[in-house]
């Protein structure tokens, strides 16, 4: 008996850690396309209200990869 809840304990904490490493990435992953979507949407509306602003691919993977700040960086950027 003791040894199936020793067995019992020791699956249960492989468990625990094995969620935790999987979780982890998707954590990132779904990080990623949130910044991706806010960072696209803020640099749309900066072309539409700033003319100057040009959308390219540099700009629009910074713009994806960091959101806000990344937006903002772009903006200084180009005034810069």
């Amino acid at each position: 008996m003791f040894e199936f809840i020793t067995a019992f304990a020791i699956g249960l904490v492989v468990l625990c850690l094995v969620g935790k490493v999987v979780s982890l990435p998707l954590h990132l992953v779904w990080k990623l396309i949130t910044n991706s979507i806010v960072g696209a949407i803020l640099l749309w509306f900066v072309k539409l209200v700033v003319v100057k602003v040009q959308i390219t691919f540099l700009s629009a993977l910074v713009a994806g990869f960091f959101g806000v700040p990344g937006v903002i960086a772009v903006l200084l950027y180009t005034y810069l």
